[in-house]
């Protein structure tokens, strides 16, 4: 996703204040690439990367109208910012009570479920190591999980059996608006964020990098079918995992070492004198056949 993008973009610039705050140092942000401003954004799932991005649609006094979990498509984006604005017309009305205000809130986000478009729903898909982490860490107490018996099939090696086991999991458009359902009119400061985005691995990353527009995979300038090896030594940011890190200091220190073995190879090739021997009693180097006159 690319708030670049139409209709996203118009929409931001002429109905809403943008803000942003950096969350890498929450105790619940997960953890992915560095990606610079200026760096490549491709498609994704809608909700993918809970954790490393929350998108707050709030009231101007703060209130939280919505939050979409992770990144979205840009049109469904701005349908969310449209339903979004039918509950600050809720939020803002003095004719209602605060009580009524809550109850419409819960029936108008659960309500609107049903009214995504088809082609919404089907970017809503769970990615597929998501379910895997609900189902095998979280099986009994994931909201995610339609049905517990069908999920466990996500973790198998089976093709067939894991396509079958997707329909076990909720659409995060789902998951997104069930939850917003339970935290009616929540101030953005009293919003506990930790507990609402949090679904999936910690890690998410489509190393955008190095990627082609089109998606491929680029190594030194040539399309691969594979990440090449640089993205695991590629800047991160967010709450990194101490395995992880430890992970990648060995093998930094791999890198090092096989580049110094090069190294003293090459110099040891270079000069063909014995330890200690001088300049002046280096042998002489002959082309091959060529004679000592």
């Amino acid at each position: 996703m690319s708030l670049s993008q139409e209709p996203a973009f118009s929409t931001l610039k002429n109905y809403l204040v943008c803000g942003y705050k950096d969350i890498s140092n929450e105790s619940f942000a997960g953890f992915s690439g560095k990606h610079e401003v200026g760096g490549n954004a491709i498609n994704t799932s809608n909700g993918a990367g809970p954790t490393n991005l929350q998108t707050f649609l709030l009231s101007s006094d703060g209130t939280v109208l919505s939050c979409l979990p992770g990144f979205w498509n840009p049109v469904d984006l701005v349908s969310e910012i449209e339903f979004a604005n039918r509950l600050n017309n809720v939020w803002t009305n003095p004719k209602m009570s605060h009580t009524q205000k809550n109850n419409y809130f819960k029936q108008m986000h659960l309500a609107h479920i049903n009214e995504h478009s088809f082609a919404m729903v089907k970017r809503s898909r769970m990615q597929n190591f998501d379910m895997a982490h609900e189902a095998k860490n979280n099986l009994y107490t994931s909201d995610t999980i339609l049905d517990r018996g069908a999920a466990t099939a996500i973790l198998n090696e089976d093709r067939h059996l894991k396509r079958g086991a997707m329909q076990a999991f909720k659409t995060t458009d789902r998951i997104m608006h069930e939850r917003m359902a339970t935290r009616p009119f929540v101030s953005y400061t009293s919003f506990d964020t930790s507990q609402f985005a949090k679904y999936g691995r910690p890690l998410y990353d489509k190393n955008e990098d190095f990627r082609t527009a089109d998606g491929k995979f680029l190594d030194n300038g040539r399309v691969v079918d594979m990440a090449p090896d640089s993205v695991k030594d590629k800047p991160l940011i967010g709450k990194i995992p101490d395995q992880v890190m430890r992970k990648r200091a060995k093998r930094q220190q791999r890198g090092q070492s096989n580049q110094f073995n090069q190294v003293n190879q090459t110099n040891q090739s270079s000069d063909n004198r014995l330890w200690g021997q001088t300049e002046q009693y280096r042998p002489e180097q002959r082309q091959w056949g060529q004679n000592m006159n």
